[in-house]
């Protein structure tokens, strides 16, 4: 790590995370065509952003920027592999087995456990021991909706307070812990693989997290809470779960071991991109 990464990091510890996301989205969702036009112009400049992909490709259709970042693509802009699917569009930073001792690989150096990512629950974090995980990155750039990689019907929600560090691999390679420290929403779903982990976690300027089957959930209160829903609700694979306003991290947690193929560390992947085959 160079020292301006290290310095990057550090810096973020002081920082009002918090009031700073907050503020930001109090921006995103300006209606304003000044304003929110703007934003969206200098976003799109400065990220190099393909609207071409996009079902709206109007910059200047879109009723405010969080509008605009969690756009949805053509129908025909993701078409969906076999087996086990990406999540998103964004960059695989780890992927692999969970040890004996629940333990999954954050960076180089640094391991943080089941446990503590799903909120604390050792009953629920024994249920993923031996199993696999894979971690995808949301860049800025990338398309920031998040879509189920198999069928699965959702047992519970766990809602997580906590820090919101950038979750970029600069602060990953330097703040232990960073996924299982910040705020984030744990998804399990029953699936045909076993139980299965959707961990969408939030990070700095992350106004707010979002599933189709509750709306906007972040910012809650600064405690866990935890929701069971009265009507089952199955998704199928490839469908839309959730969606991110402004960019962060879903770290996916398989209660089986999952093939990971040919993939590398660092590969960019895309949402509906064939990513791992489950074992029998």
């Amino acid at each position: 790590m160079t020292l301006s990464q290290k310095a990057f990091s550090l810096l973020q510890y002081p920082l009002p995370q918090h009031a700073l996301s907050r503020l930001t989205g109090k921006f995103g969702q300006c209606d304003h065509p000044w304003v929110k036009n703007t934003l969206i112009n200098a976003f799109i400049k400065r990220f190099n952003v393909d609207m071409s992909q996009a079902l709206e490709p109007d910059p200047t259709a879109y009723s405010t920027f969080n509008d605009f970042f969690t756009r949805a693509l053509r129908a025909d802009a993701r078409p969906l592999g076999d087996g086990v699917l990406s999540p998103a569009d964004g960059t695989l930073s780890q992927f692999g087995r969970l040890t004996t001792a629940g333990m999954l690989v954050q960076a180089k150096g640094h391991m943080f456990s089941a446990q503590t990512l799903l909120g604390g629950d050792k009953r629920l974090a024994d249920e993923f021991l031996n199993g696999s995980f894979a971690t995808v990155y949301l860049s800025p750039s990338d398309y920031h909706r998040v879509h189920m990689p198999v069928t699965g019907t959702l047992r519970e929600m766990i809602y997580v307070p906590g820090r919101l560090f950038s979750v970029n691999q600069a602060t990953a390679n330097h703040v232990p812990g960073l996924f299982a420290r910040n705020e984030r929403l744990v998804c399990i779903f029953d699936t045909e693989h076993g139980p299965m982990a959707m961990v969408l976690v939030g990070a700095m300027i992350v106004a707010a997290i979002e599933t189709v089957w509750s709306g906007q959930v972040t910012p809650l209160s600064g405690h866990p809470q935890r929701m069971r829903f009265g009507q089952p609700i199955v998704l199928e694979k490839g469908a839309e779960m959730g969606r991110f306003k402004l960019g962060s991290t879903v770290v996916m947690c398989f209660a089986n071991p999952i093939m990971f193929g040919n993939h590398a560390l660092g590969t960019k992947i895309q949402m509906g991109q064939s990513l791992a085959t489950a074992t029998p």
